[in-house]
């Protein structure tokens, strides 16, 4: 089994737990980390892939840090909506904030 072979895999166990945690987390702060979990395994995936190419791994490192960069960025704005929710209902809990489909 090569090397690029056990990044794919390891990059796809972060995405399976990402995803996995995401659909069974109730708190809001639980589910941003499942999703950069889940964008830190694809940034695995770009970099390792990256090695197959005549780039030298170039494009898979700048892709990583486009993908790092969006996840900062999506952190922060979700960071702030939960700020927001917990203030309006007292808990950034998903079941705690139903009242949202009313």
């Amino acid at each position: 089994m090569s090397a690029l072979t056990l990044y794919q895999i390891v990059a796809l166990i972060l995405l399976c737990a990402g995803l996995f945690g995401l659909t069974q987390r109730r708190s809001l702060v639980g589910m941003l980390i499942c999703v950069e979990l889940m964008l830190n395994g694809a940034g695995l995936s770009m970099v390792a892939a990256a090695q197959l190419t005549e780039f030298n791994a170039v494009l898979g490192q700048l892709g990583t840090l486009f993908v790092m960069g969006l996840a900062a960025a999506e952190a922060t704005i979700v960071l702030a909506i939960v700020v927001v929710v917990a203030r309006r209902f007292g808990s950034a809990r998903t079941s705690d904030i139903t009242t949202l489909k009313e």
